[in-house]
């Protein structure tokens, strides 16, 4: 019996639903916990590519169960969606259940999301505008409604009701272009799609799992770094993205969490707005955007690009409790010449490894560790002892500063291209 956690360690997109899907065999449940469809998870089997939104990244194992946990949110018409894609490539979408207890984004969440985010000008959060906000709003205001709902009598009721108060909210906002008549429409015709997905009252369902000896993967979206508690707030997101949120997503008490596997990329990136300390502005950051192909997969914008952050990741280590390390993406790092670890932070001429209260008010200066680069072709490679001496170097120095074993180096988009270490 485990109930193992994998999560990222950085500001989201470092490559988790691939590690999911790779390890997914040697699970009896991968089980979403928080977030929604403003994660985008990418996985390539073969010549083809998938990004899910909401469901879990075992959805490609036949034999393995993928739940949406109840500390989801759902938005139907990119549920249903998403099904109908997988459905088309294929899959039969059997061993997919969701929660009672996970909140639903309505169409005036998305354009509450809008109109706030319009309504800040300059200083934007960055939001994915898919409503992800003002659903947790009403779900900690009490106010929300959730996949439960959908079966109750008066489930039409209480939509109108949660909608106009929306629409209340929304005229204090500037205008912004929404279609909500034909968004509503959709809304519901996509509600009717997706009731043949099982509904399960996921505490029970979880807990009755271990009980019975089986083993889950707790598989978290976004990075720990946009923690609504715990990361660059405000930029942040609206969830718990750490390992004490698997507790809330999934209903399991903190003494059945065991391994935490942390995924961070051998660089940094980050989408959207907020502080970022090893932000390459220049030739370098656009080389590692080219290179790795930096572009959200949920919204498509650029991500900004920077070096390896050692006090952040420390950081990160350390609320999570990471048992183990996957770096993923390392073959983008195979043209440069030089590659840098930021080891130290110095603020108000005072060294230090730990993150200050807000980073984006901090005057930081960065103190890097330049390694040689390997100017050599991953493909191919095996084996952790047929990687360049200079590839080994640098993990073993990532290893020796976080104090915590790398265990998977991952090379490539393809499953073949994880290394074990």
């Amino acid at each position: 019996m485990a109930l193992d956690v994998l999560l990222g360690l950085q500001w989201g997109d470092e490559g988790k639903g691939k590690i999911v899907d790779y390890l997914a065999p040697n699970y009896n449940m991968i089980a979403r916990f928080q977030g929604g469809p403003n994660a985008g998870h990418t996985i390539v089997i073969g010549e083809d590519k998938f990004v899910l939104h909401t469901i879990p990244s075992g959805i490609f194992r036949e034999n393995v169960d993928n739940l949406i946990g109840n500390g989801v949110v759902v938005d139907p018409t990119i549920l249903a969606k998403e099904i109908r894609g997988l459905k088309a490539a294929g899959l039969d979408m059997k061993n997919l259940k969701i929660s009672s207890k996970a909140h639903l984004i309505l169409p005036t969440h998305r354009w509450l999301d809008a109109a706030s985010e319009a309504a800040k000008g300059k200083a934007k959060i960055g939001s994915t505008l898919k409503g992800i906000g003002p659903t947790y709003m009403d779900k900690t205001g009490r106010n929300g409604l959730r996949i439960g709902d959908v079966s109750s009598p008066d489930f039409r009721a209480k939509y109108d009701a949660l909608a106009a108060k929306h629409k209340q909210l929304v005229s204090i906002y500037p205008d912004v272009d929404f279609d909500h008549k034909g968004e509503e429409e959709r809304w519901f015709e996509a509600i009717e799609e997706i009731k043949w997905i099982p509904v399960v009252d996921s505490q029970y369902y979880v807990n009755a799992a271990l009980k019975a000896g089986q083993n889950i993967l707790a598989e978290g979206a976004q990075g720990s770094m946009l923690d609504i508690d715990f990361g660059t707030y405000p930029f942040v997101t609206s969830s718990n993205t750490v390992t004490s949120g698997v507790c809330n997503g999934l209903g399991v008490a903190p003494q059945k969490i065991g391994d935490v596997i942390g995924i961070t990329k051998a660089y940094c990136t980050r989408v959207g707005s907020g502080p970022f300390p090893t932000e390459l502005h220049g030739e370098v950051g656009e080389q590692l955007r080219t290179l790795g192909s930096e572009f959200g997969a949920t919204t498509g914008r650029p991500r900004r690009c920077g070096w390896i952050d050692i006090p952040q990741l420390k950081y990160t280590i350390l609320i999570n409790g990471v048992t183990s390390l996957c770096i993923t993406k390392l073959d983008i790092l195979n043209e440069f010449e030089e590659i840098r670890l930021a080891k130290e932070y110095t603020i108000g001429g005072e060294k230090t490894d730990q993150l200050p209260f807000d980073l984006n008010s901090a005057d930081i200066t960065i103190d890097f560790e330049a390694m040689s680069g390997w100017k050599t072709d991953l493909e191919g490679l095996q084996s952790f002892s047929d990687l360049p001496m200079p590839a080994q170097e640098f993990l073993n120095e990532i290893e020796r500063l976080l104090e915590v074993p790398i265990n998977f180096v991952s090379k490539g988009p393809q499953r073949k291209n994880l290394i074990l270490k």
